[in-house]
């Protein structure tokens, strides 16, 4: 397929998943739950974050755990008495266990005391791979971060590829007239994100002719991104939905 063509098959596919009907099936239905900003990024985070896996599995999982938070995700954070704590023990996602969550929940109501969105997290450094790096160290500042949940928000100073943290900024920044992806934060610009790259984006990329790094690295994201801003310099990452779609279709 020559370019042109590329390009026309992403357009097509990109309008046939961003559809209401793409929600319900994927961990983007975790915060679409909710209707309060703070609620959407937290439950957002912790479902892209916790995004490997069986799609099914990850969504009943993220239930279990907001039902561990009441399902008031804000509330429960910035609120919470240490005996609320021990709801969330013995809750485990694969390698995610409660010393991870109860880190992350620790760290979160840290960072809500001094600011009203987690937009703030994100927004040092002139490029993505500086946003994240940036928002790792932020994240594991605090002096009892455990090292075994350094595992669970990736970075490109280790050379990853972010799927889940690339993943959670495209729901956050994104915003299109079909109302997948919430466009809550407007500092970040939709050009600037990176394309989540799982095993179905890059099977299709490849075949495509879109990524033709060996390794799924942060260079191989970026490579992809690279000719997803050929097609669409503003919005990049919509083709995301195509890529994940035709993979998990079995359509390439």
């Amino acid at each position: 397929m020559n370019h042109a063509q590329v390009r026309a098959l992403l357009e097509e596919k990109y309008r046939h998943y961003d559809q209401p009907a793409f929600i319900a099936a994927d961990p983007v239905s975790i915060p679409h739950r909710f209707t309060r900003r703070p609620d959407i990024e937290i439950s957002g985070l912790f479902a892209a974050l916790l995004a490997w896996g069986r799609r099914p599995t990850i969504i009943s999982k993220c239930r279990e755990l907001l039902h561990r938070m009441d399902n008031a995700p804000h509330q429960f954070i910035t609120q919470h008495h240490d005996d609320d704590l021990k709801g969330l023990l013995g809750f485990c996602h694969r390698t995610f266990c409660d010393t991870d969550l109860l880190y992350f929940v620790h760290w979160l109501r840290w960072f809500y005391q001094e600011h009203e969105t987690l937009e703030d997290a994100f927004l040092v450094g002139n490029t993505q791979k500086e946003r994240l790096e940036n928002f790792h160290t932020l994240f594991f500042s605090l002096p009892d971060a455990p090292q075994r949940t350094r595992k669970h928000v990736a970075t490109p100073a280790r050379g990853s590829a972010c799927k889940r943290v690339n993943m959670f900024l495209r729901w956050m920044v994104r915003l299109d007239a079909h109302g997948v992806d919430f466009g809550l934060w407007t500092r970040l610009s939709p050009a600037d994100l990176v394309c989540p790259c799982d095993v179905h984006v890059e099977r299709v990329a490849r075949r495509l002719g879109l990524l033709a790094r060996k390794q799924v690295d942060w260079l191989a994201a970026e490579e992809l991104t690279g000719h997803l801003r050929a097609f669409d310099p503003t919005d990049p990452t919509k083709y995301d939905f195509a890529l994940f779609g035709l993979g998990v279709e079995g359509e390439m």
